[in-house]
């Protein structure tokens, strides 16, 4: 009697630690629930044949940048031999990881040429200047009327233009702005020699804000290979007028020069700071593009789709609907055939659909489609492990046994096939989570986790839960159990 007690105690703990878990980790929902962006992204390269492991490299990049972007239950999956298809879900506007996404990330390392002061002086003044249009012209995109300012920023734009003898063929003033900050970029970064050192010798990246202002700067990280290039290279070069430029994608972000109190050393201790009065946004990106590494292939952005989230909730209520009209009608079914043991699995069932969503909050699980219908799937393996073990019980009462020694009988001869059944089904879901597609997985997920939580279920909570219920005398009538007819 104690030990059933403490089972049933046991029980209504763990429903309780369940329902206290859903409430504090609510679950996570993927794109088709939640809403968000899916981007089409192509490999590009120049012979159009794309390798396996070639794919796999731009998938991992891709994968590290994602994670390091902080846009939970991201989904990044293959498509044929030179696409990726990425999820980010919750996230409405695509072009805020499309910006960092889309770059290679070639970080590089040059020293400048010899006799370039006057025209890199120029370059970074007319920079300067562009960046301080582009801040001019974010702070009036929200008064687009403002026409006088508007066309000040354009004459200045074209004073600008006039001193690099360069036209943008962008239409539109920002996208002009973009492609003369992008040109100055190049141009300064034509006026440096490439070296040994690259982002391939890098090992992390940081950020911090400046002590002096607000600008942000990124730090860096070198390998103790990188590390003798760096201290060689900044050797060479200081105390002198040649300036050490940060090269990113072929545009030049940073270029600094280093002091003569290095010349005899150079930097020791592998580290290095990039300091281009970024904003922390800028910072942040900067970052996530180098912690991820280089893009061994450019990619494109071919196709980029947003899904509402209007749309993912209505898909949640049609499942939601799903489930519980499926529910109903199995409890219906249960209670009119099996009478008391039918209550005893609409009881189980629900303390089971109270287990896995607490589980599935707190491994987490981001939750699809697919994986609502592995949910479902798994309440119909709970479903015939309780008839299976109902039918051993009536067996027992036909023959003409005690209802508690009927039960017992019922449990011990159902147990092997029960458990046979629910690891076979358990192997299946482990292959297919091993080499489905990530919607397969979802799948396959969800249904293991449930057919793991069917088994406790089936076999100790309806258990107890049953022999707590015949505890009571009015419901140990035999014809709660067995129709009058079952006896003849």
């Amino acid at each position: 009697m104690k030990r059933r007690q403490g089972w049933l105690f046991f029980i209504i703990f763990l429903l309780t630690l369940a329902i206290y878990l859903l409430i504090n980790y609510p679950l996570q929902l993927g794109l088709d629930l939640k809403g968000g962006s899916q981007l089409t992204l192509q490999l590009v390269k120049e012979d159009g044949k794309v390798t396996k492991e070639e794919l796999e490299a731009v998938n991992s990049v891709l994968d590290k940048r994602v994670n390091n972007l902080g846009v939970s239950e991201s989904n990044l999956q293959t498509l044929g031999r030179d696409q990726l298809i990425l999820e980010l879900p919750g996230e409405q506007n695509p072009l805020v990881a499309s910006r960092v996404l889309g770059k290679t990330a070639l970080l590089e390392f040059r020293t400048q040429k010899v006799g370039t002061t006057t025209e890199l002086k120029n370059l970074q003044l007319q920079r300067l200047n562009i960046k301080d249009l582009i801040s001019e012209y974010s702070l009036l995109e929200k008064d687009k009327n403002d026409d006088i300012s508007l066309n000040n920023i354009r004459n200045m734009l074209e004073d600008i233009e006039d001193n690099l003898n360069y036209s943008s063929t962008s239409q539109g003033l920002y996208a002009k702005l973009i492609d003369t900050k992008i040109y100055i970029n190049n141009e300064i970064a034509n006026l440096f020699i490439k070296t040994e050192l690259s982002g391939k010798d890098l090992i992390n990246a940081g950020r911090r804000q400046e002590q002096t202002n607000n600008n942000w700067e990124v730090l860096l990280t070198f390998s103790n290979d990188g590390g003798e290039k760096f201290e060689n290279i900044t050797k060479s070069i200081a105390g002198t007028d040649q300036l050490l430029a940060i090269i990113l994608d072929g545009e030049s972000i940073s270029e600094a020069s280093v002091g003569s109190q290095f010349s005899n050393t150079g930097i020791t201790g592998g580290l290095a700071t990039i300091s281009g009065n970024f904003s922390a946004e800028d910072a942040r990106e900067l970052e996530v593009q180098l912690k991820g590494g280089s893009l061994p292939l450019p990619i494109e952005i071919v196709e980029t789709n947003t899904i509402g989230p209007l749309l993912g909730s209505k898909n949640i209520l049609k499942s939601l609907y799903a489930a519980i009209s499926g529910l109903i009608f199995v409890g219906i079914f249960m209670i009119f055939n099996y009478r008391i043991l039918g209550l005893v699995s609409v009881i189980s069932l629900i303390i089971y659909g109270f287990f896995n969503l607490a589980l599935y909050s707190l491994i987490p699980v981001t939750l699809t489609l697919p994986g609502i219908s592995g949910l479902i799937l798994s309440i119909g393996m709970a479903v015939d492990a309780n008839i299976l073990i109902f039918e051993r019980i009536r067996e027992e009462l036909k023959r003409g046994n005690t209802l508690i020694r009927s039960i017992d009988s019922g449990y011990q001869r159902a147990n092997s096939s029960i458990i046979d059944g629910h690891i076979t089904t358990f192997v299946s879901c482990f292959v297919l989570f091993l080499l489905g597609t990530n919607f397969v997985k979802g799948f396959a997920a969800t249904l293991g986790i449930g057919v793991a939580i069917s088994l406790f279920t089936s076999l100790s909570c309806s258990k107890t839960i049953l022999k707590f219920l015949t505890t009571y005398q009015s419901l140990r009538d035999r014809n709660l159990y067995l129709s009058k007819e079952s006896f003849l």
